[in-house]
């Protein structure tokens, strides 16, 4: 499938819905456990995609879109939100209305299609295009609602007994 930028908005506008209608008032076991160390649990899941809104997707466009002499990303810290000292739902509040903004001002920049080769230059990946970010925003959401599933699934591993057999998600 091509890129397609229309596309690619309406997958990134509902994302918060998604994580909220997944997580919103569930008892804290389902939202804090984890795969183990280094991993994320979903309420680390939720910093991880404010951390991402705040400092990473729009300021990359931005320096994309400048075609400036310096095209270099920021590095991003994947694990700087871990543990911040909110509830999860002002996470989900807070990302909601971070996700809302930031598409506004997608919006506003009016992405033009010649737009979507411009480069930037990315810490480990090298030169990336303005289309290559934009889909890996997408994706990038979509991965970590996938995660959230898996990691709340896991919870019941045991209990499902012999069926466990049947869901491979809960072996991997």
């Amino acid at each position: 499938m091509e890129f397609d930028l229309r596309e690619t908005v309406t997958i990134l506008e509902r994302t918060p819905a998604v994580a909220r209608e997944l997580l919103h008032g569930l008892p804290e076991p389902w939202s804090a456990a984890n795969e183990g160390p280094d991993t994320f649990s979903p309420f680390d899941v939720i910093g991880h995609l404010i951390d991402g809104e705040e400092t990473d997707w729009i300021p990359r466009i931005k320096i994309i879109l400048a075609k400036g002499p310096d095209r270099r990303f920021v590095p991003f810290d994947r694990f700087r939100s871990k543990g911040a000292a909110e509830t999860l739902a002002q996470r989900l509040d807070r990302f909601a209305s971070l996700r809302q903004a930031n598409l506004g001002l997608l919006r506003d920049l009016k992405v033009k299609p010649e737009q979507l080769t411009l480069t930037g230059e990315h810490p480990e990946l090298g030169t990336v295009t303005l289309a290559q970010l934009l889909a890996t925003w997408a994706v990038h959401d979509l991965t970590h609602l996938a995660q959230i599933t898996r990691v709340m699934a896991k919870q019941y591993k045991t209990a499902i007994g012999p069926w466990v057999k049947y869901h491979p998600l809960l072996t991997r």
